[in-house]
């Protein structure tokens, strides 16, 4: 993919890094989750790529079903309280290493997904390290 923004994540709560260099998508690290659905829990490998919906899961998730995400180093749930605009489902929330959070929705098949940045030079980090001197051109 053309023109891409890749994101790094830890988790909000033990602060440790949720890249998996292993496991790769769009030949960039995974965010890699514990992912729960009803008694069954596995794995989830989401791609890092921003506006990029490929995964791999341990799983078989049935269609618009809601998962519980956790860390896999503490295991703190990462769904919070705040609810998706679009289906009324548990968001589920990473911290950006750069500043910011970016929160996905938790029901499967949903494409509700959003970065929040804590300051826009924290956004304009993130293009740098992306597109290198672009910034500093505009």
């Amino acid at each position: 993919m053309a023109n891409t923004v890749s994101v790094n994540v830890n988790c909000p709560y033990c602060k440790r890094s949720l890249m998996d260099k292993e496991t790769q998508l769009l030949d960039k690290p995974s965010i890699k989750v514990y992912i729960e659905q009803g008694e069954s829990r596995g794995a989830i490998h989401l791609c890092s790529v921003y506006g990029c919906y490929d995964h791999a899961c341990d799983l078989d998730l049935s269609d618009e079903s809601i998962a519980v995400f956790s860390c896999p180093q503490c295991n703190k749930v990462l769904n919070t309280t705040e609810l998706c605009d679009n289906c009324g489902a548990p968001l589920v929330s990473f911290n950006l290493d750069i500043g910011g959070k970016v929160n996905i929705c938790s029901r499967k098949g949903c494409k509700k997904h959003y970065v929040v940045f804590e300051d826009i030079n924290d956004a304009l980090k993130l293009f740098h390290q992306e597109y290198g001197g672009f910034i500093n051109e505009i």
